[in-house]
């Protein structure tokens, strides 16, 4: 049987390496009632200004439409999700990456590019941010023996209310030239909602 996790860890490791953060990586695991257990793995360094949470777990079975009468076990999208930010780690964002990657699990969500995910609760204490935009990160996808699909690693980037509420309006692409027009840096934990017009 394929340890899909442990393909997903090694992947990981290869990645960060390539780019520069040897340093081992702290994790922390956190459980949900009636669901596998989530590791967030943090990559990092001294030197490195930004610091990457990513999930292990998410990717253990393939995600599920639950209204699908049938379902796979082996073949069906597969998915991680990292959260990039700069600065110290702020409390409780662990947990709030954790609830994304578990949502396919406990609620039947497709995590996949575009998505907005919104937890209506701030992502780490005293965020100003509420939900995830999902999106296509600079993690290559993790390619599992056959027939497993492989496994896309979704950057996660955090969103205000407002922002939330434009992206449902306009969609995630609007959202992302507007963060590029108003000069956002999304990897900032205390940055200014975009003003989109």
């Amino acid at each position: 049987m394929t340890d899909v996790l442990a393909l997903v860890r090694a992947h990981l490791r290869d990645h960060f390496t390539r780019a520069g953060i040897t340093a081992e990586p702290d994790e922390a695991g956190v459980t949900f009632l009636g669901a596998d257990p989530i590791a967030v793995v943090r990559f990092g360094a001294p030197d490195i200004v930004a610091l990457h949470y990513v999930s292990v777990g998410c990717s253990r079975h393939p995600m599920v439409d639950p209204a699908e009468l049938v379902t796979d076990p082996v073949r069906g999208p597969r998915a991680e999700v990292v959260v990039t930010l700069r600065g110290a780690s702020p409390t409780g964002l662990v947990r709030s990456v954790a609830v994304v990657a578990a949502a396919p699990a406990v609620e039947g969500l497709i995590l996949e590019a575009d998505a907005l995910i919104d937890l209506e609760s701030p992502l780490w204490q005293g965020a100003p941010f509420t939900a995830f935009l999902l999106g296509r990160s600079d993690i290559d996808d993790v390619v599992l023996p056959d027939p497993l699909s492989p496994v896309s690693v979704l950057s996660a980037v955090p969103i205000t209310a407002t922002e939330a509420a434009w992206v449902r309006l306009r969609g995630a692409e609007a959202m992302r030239e507007a963060w590029v027009q108003d000069g956002v840096d999304t990897a900032d934990p205390r940055r200014r909602a975009a003003s989109p017009t």
